[in-house]
């Protein structure tokens, strides 16, 4: 089966990741009540080896879904360790931790609720560009090494390439550096894109980019 995309469809990847981060945001703001800002500085397809890369080999904070319907695959918001405790403490304050290195339960599932909460939000921007719907599972928490914690999702998937975004939450308490991996079924995710009509693709003045053209 083809993965060629119509050219006029190219910039909805953009539109897909810009109206996810959005989401997050929204729903922080809603569901959480913090007031939060997202801005996407980067959004490429990689090769997964180069995903490995982009990982690095550090202990790292993920939290991750898996997507119960088509595009599946899975979501990965993964953060660096400081990140993650200034998350959790913007939803319920400074937590005193005896491990600055670890995470105290509490702390846990603070950033569980809310990964959530980010997920819910990226993963319904995502259904609002297809329109779609997609459901997903419940976020789970990982703490350490990058590659043990995509053991943990479930492995490398069995797919060439990965949607990588790189964004910084900002709220009034701090900002957040916040990388989401998306790992859905090329396949599935094309034919979403090609049963969106062109004419309304079009209607919206998109204009493909040329970083995401040249990388699909």
């Amino acid at each position: 089966m083809s993965l060629e995309v119509d050219i006029r469809k190219l910039d909805l990847f953009n539109k897909i990741a810009r109206e996810g981060s959005e989401k997050v945001s929204d729903h922080l703001d809603q569901m959480a009540g913090l007031q939060t800002e997202i801005a996407v500085s980067k959004i490429n397809f990689l090769d997964i080896e180069d995903v490995r890369t982009h990982m690095g080999e550090g202990k790292r904070v993920g939290i991750y879904v898996g997507l119960t319907e088509p595009p599946h695959g899975y979501v990965l918001f993964m953060l660096d360790a400081e990140d993650a405790k200034e998350l959790a403490s913007l939803l319920v304050g400074d937590i005193s931790s005896d491990d600055s290195e670890g995470f105290s339960d509490m702390e846990r599932s603070a950033i569980q609720e809310v990964g959530n909460i980010m997920t819910s939000g990226y993963i319904d921007g995502w259904a609002n560009v297809l329109d779609t719907t997609i459901g997903m599972s419940t976020p789970s928490f990982a703490y350490g090494p990058a590659s043990g914690i995509v053991d943990k999702m479930g492995g490398w998937p069995d797919e060439d390439i990965a949607f990588v975004i790189d964004s910084q939450l900002t709220a009034s308490e701090g900002d957040v550096g916040l990388t989401i991996y998306t790992f859905p079924k090329l396949i599935e995710l094309v034919d979403l894109i090609q049963d969106i009509d062109v004419e309304t693709v079009v209607g919206e003045d998109t204009i493909a980019s040329t970083d995401i053209a040249d990388n699909v």
